[in-house]
This record gives C-alpha cells, sequence and structure tokens, in this order.
C-alpha cells in the first residue's frame, strides 16, 4: 500500500484524527468547566467532583473492554465507532439542563458510555490498516488531532462566555461539532476489518500475553489510581488566583501542548523504543505533582505548571497505545486495547474520589505529594520488567 512505501499515513487514521478533533472541540467546550459549574454553580464539594470524574471514567473503561472483545468476535467496527460518538454527542450537551449534581453524574456517565463503546475499535481500526513502523507515528498523530480539538473546544467557550453567553447555553451549543462528528463518520470512514479470526477468539489469556503488555497495564493501573484529574488542576489553579473567564484559555492552551507534544513523542517511540519514551514521560509526572504540591506561587507559575503537567501526560500516549499495537495477537488486539482502557479507567474511580477527599480534608498539598508517591510506585514496576525484556 502506498502508506507503507511513502510513509504517508492510512486515510482511515487521518479521517479518525479529524473525528477525534471535532468532538474533542465539542467535548472541551464542557469539561473545563464542569468543575466550576457542579462547585459554583450547583453547590457541590471537591469529593462530588472526583465522584462525578471517576464514576464516568470507570464506566467508558468498562465499556472498552467489552467493546474491544466484540469487535474481535466479528462485530462491526465501524457501527461500534459510530454508536459510540452518537451516544456523546447526545448525552453531553444535556449537562446544560442539570439543576442538581446527579442529573451531572448520569449525563457524563452516558456521555462516557459512548466513550467504552467507541475507543477500543477505533484504536483497534488504526492499528489494523497501519504498518507497524508507522505505529507510534499514526497513535501519536490521532492523540495530536484529539488535543488540537481540545485547544478549539475551550477557546470557543471561552469566547461564547466573553460574548455574555450563559455557561448552561455554552453546555447546549457543544452539539454543533458533536453532529459534525457523526455526519464524517457516516459519510469518510470505511468500514475496516480487525480481526482475521473466522471464529470467535479465545479467551484473553493474562499469563500468555507479551510481558511488556503486561508491565504496561499494571503500570497505567498504578497510573490511574495516582494521576491527579485534571479537573482539580482547574481548581487548583483557581485557588491561585485564575479568573473563571480565563479558565477555558488555560485548557486551550493546555492541550495546545498535548497536541505540540504527542505526535513527536510517538515518533520518537518509533525509533528509540517504546519503554524509554515511557519511564521518561512518567518520571517527569512525578517531579510535576511534587511541583505541584509544594508549590505557593501564581500567575506565570500557575500557568507553567499547568502546560508542563499536560505536556508529561501526552508524551507517553503514543507509546502506550503502540505497545499494544505491537505486541497483542492479532485475533485479541481489540480485547488486549479494552483491557488496558478497563484497568486503568477502573482504578481511576477509586483515584479521583481519593484524591478528591485527600484534597478536601487534608489540603492540596497532600493529594497532589500522595499521587507523586503512586506514581513513583509505577514506574518502579515498569522498571523492574524493563529489566527483563529488551525493549523495541
Amino acid at each position: 500500500m502506498k502508506s507503507r512505501s511513502s510513509g504517508l499515513l492510512p486515510r482511515t487514521v487521518v479521517v479518525l484524527g479529524i473525528v477525534s478533533l471535532l468532538q474533542d472541540a465539542a467535548s472541551e467546550m464542557v469539561t473545563p468547566l464542569l468543575p466550576v459549574f457542579l462547585t459554583a454553580t450547583l453547590g457541590a464539594g471537591p469529593a462530588i467532583v472526583g465522584l462525578v470524574e471517576g464514576v464516568a471514567e470507570a464506566t467508558s473503561s468498562l465499556l472498552k473492554l467489552v467493546s474491544g472483545r466484540l469487535a474481535d468476535r466479528g462485530w462491526n467496527a465501524r457501527r461500534l465507532v459510530i454508536g459510540g460518538y452518537s451516544a456523546s454527542t447526545v448525552a453531553r450537551p444535556l449537562i446544560g439542563l442539570a439543576f442538581g449534581w446527579a442529573w451531572v453524574l448520569v449525563m457524563r456517565f452516558l456521555d462516557r458510555l459512548g466513550k467504552g463503546l467507541r475507543t477500543s475499535p477505533r484504536d483497534a481500526m488504526i492499528a489494523a490498516t497501519t504498518p507497524a513502523h508507522l505505529r507510534g507515528r499514526a497513535y501519536g498523530f490521532h492523540r495530536s488531532m484529539d488535543h488540537m480539538g481540545a485547544v478549539f473546544g475551550p477557546i470557543i467557550a471561552f469566547t461564547l462566555l466573553g460574548m455574555g453567553v450563559a455557561l448552561r447555553d455554552v453546555f447546549l451549543l457543544s452539539v454543533v461539532p458533536g453532529f459534525l462528528v457523526v455526519t464524517l463518520l457516516v459519510l469518510g470512514v470505511p468500514d475496516v476489518p480487525v480481526t482475521q479470526a473466522r471464529r470467535p477468539p479465545p479467551r484473553l489469556d493474562w499469563r500468555t500475553l507479551d510481558l511488556r503488555i503486561r508491565a504496561l497495564v499494571a503500570a497505567t493501573a498504578g497510573l490511574a489510581l495516582a494521576t491527579a484529574p485534571e479537573v482539580f488542576l482547574v481548581l487548583w489553579a483557581q485557588s491561585r488566583g485564575l479568573e473563571v473567564v480565563w479558565i477555558p484559555l488555560l485548557w486551550a492552551a493546555a492541550s495546545a501542548v498535548k497536541m505540540l507534544v504527542a505526535m513527536p513523542a510517538g515518533h520518537w517511540s518509533d525509533r528509540v523504543g517504546r519503554l524509554p519514551i515511557l519511564l521518561i514521560g512518567w518520571t517527569g509526572r512525578i517531579v510535576l505533582l511534587v511541583a505541584l504540591g509544594l508549590s505557593t506561587g501564581n500567575g506565570v507559575l500557575v500557568w507553567a505548571l499547568f502546560l508542563a503537567y499536560a505536556g508529561s501526560l501526552a508524551f507517553t500516549e503514543g507509546s502506550e497505545r503502540a505497545l499494544i499495537g505491537d505486541y497483542a495477537p492479532v485475533d485479541q488486539r481489540a480485547t488486549a486495547f479494552g483491557l488496558y482502557h478497563m484497568v486503568s479507567g477502573l482504578l481511576a474511580l477509586p483515584g479521583a474520589v481519593i484524591f478528591g477527599a485527600l484534597w478536601q480534608w487534608a489540603g492540596q498539598g497532600t493529594a497532589f505529594l500522595t499521587a507523586a508517591l503512586l506514581t513513583a510506585a509505577a514506574v518502579l514496576v515498569l522498571l523492574r520488567i524493563a529489566r527483563i525484556v529488551p525493549s523495541r
């Protein structure tokens, strides 16, 4: 194929990247404003913010394993992807109708249900259409496009708020890019077989998975428990004097950093190996969590730490997904993606709740420093495995 000889990314990868751009534009019109909406408008506390985000991510992750398994069993991956994006397009704007945090919880649940339905089949489609020597670049491109949408979404929200549009109406207007997402998927993405199996694949056996995948899943599980949810970084920035009107712009700047980091880091992993990139990115995250926990500054320092933490999250995204694509059995690839997403997402629920509880009852510093310690433990898991197997 042309992409194999020229180094060009396949059409499916490019179109799915544009879809992710539009989807994140819709999503990020809402997400950075949610903690403020929950706390300032609906009167919820930080622990409720953690509960809402944790339930949302856990729901998404459970469905990622189910949808991955369905794709490996022959379900049409394209239809799963379209169904998932459609569910999010309907649920997300309805957050604007909330008059209590329970409604937000339900709508976030439905939104993330859609994400869970689409993610593993989509990642498997990218792996199935991309040669191995381009996978890091392909996943990095996809993540960069995703983050580009996350730049546009907050800017749109910032502009609308600056024009005097009510917060609830900003949420409702997120339906517009969501509608474009579904239209592009229906018209622009072809059917892609993600498995070569002629019969249902065997159950995914943890013991038979490549050691690199097991190491990645174990380490990312620890990271999910440890990661400071980005909605809490919004509250952290607000506590340092950042005005509400600037929050979408800060979020957009963070997404721009992710966009600029994700593709080069993914491409770098094609050249130097997946594990070295993971170790660099996760170690950098530890340093930044400590800095966030100890920082008492404001102004430029708030922006610098927020943006640096965003970059550390994006640095490893392409490598993590490419590693799954490299070493998962072909007939179980979508299921392996689902396992990876599910394990990390399930631990995101207790992780977000614990982080919120520590924040509320022990202070911001304790929450961030605890996250740093747990992240260090996850890095040690990966280091131990890295001594056993050679890097790719």
